[in-house]
């Protein structure tokens, strides 16, 4: 028996994604499959059996936000007392910096792939291993894109051998740490577009982002339906089709 190696299975990953690869990643809100170019990306959906009612997120921390997202001070601010003041995990919608060499570096196809009317989603804050990951390739000029490791329509998985066999088989390397932090929630992370407060998606950890954006801010998000009438937790629904 032996403890985690992030560091290590982090560097694993990044070099994995800068050969082309695709890695199959724990987070606290499940787990991910990602990739840093348009072929592994591609290679990833088709095998999710994705229809393409979204995008692909980038994975981040709050440097990357400051760096990449077009935000005003307040939704910054909210983003922050998020992060930082109540340490939640949130995927950030905002504007962004296209010419950004970070986003560059991911190419022009997988870049449209991953945005959507002029706005990025990026996560933060998902636990240890996407800090150690995101830092190990951001280090690199390595941009980290992906979605949850799972077949379309079949709700996030919280451990790695959950993760169907279609998708393990177009990944190479599969970082297992067994049962992850957000399980009970069953929904992969809370996503909120800063500009306009709109919830894209209920996920993890909703109702005390929720409460927070109220007490500190103002801000009344809708009531989640619950698990049953949306499974999901999309509220946002725009159908696209990857070839």
């Amino acid at each position: 028996m032996s403890r985690l190696d992030i560091p290590g299975d982090a560097r694993r990953v990044v070099q994995a994604v800068r050969a082309g690869g695709v890695a199959i990643i724990p987070m606290d809100v499940g787990y991910a499959g990602i990739g840093g170019c348009h072929d592994a990306l591609m290679r990833f959906f088709r095998a999710k059996g994705r229809g393409a009612h979204k995008r692909n997120a980038m994975l981040g921390n709050l440097d990357l936000h400051d760096e990449l997202h077009l935000l005003d001070a307040r939704g910054r601010d909210m983003v922050r007392c998020l992060v930082a003041d109540h340490d939640l995990p949130v995927a950030v919608v905002a504007g962004f910096k296209d010419q950004h060499p970070l986003l560059r570096a991911l190419g022009e196809e997988a870049l449209a792939a991953s945005t959507d009317g002029g706005t990025l989603a990026m996560l933060l804050n998902a636990g240890n291993f996407l800090r150690e990951v995101t830092r190990e390739a951001t280090a690199q000029g390595q941009p980290l894109f992906g979605s949850s490791a799972n077949l379309t329509g079949t709700g996030t998985r919280f451990r790695a051998t959950d993760v169907q066999p279609e998708i393990q088989a177009v990944a190479d390397v599969v970082v297992d740490y067994g049962l992850q932090k957000f399980h009970r929630y069953r929904r992969s992370s809370t996503m909120i577009d800063f500009r306009t407060m709109e919830v894209v998606r209920i996920g993890s950890c909703y109702e005390v982002i929720a409460e927070a954006l109220e007490r500190h801010f103002g801000v009344a998000l809708p009531p989640d339906p619950g698990l049953e009438a949306l499974p999901s937790g999309h509220l946002r629904e725009a159908q696209r089709s990857y070839g």
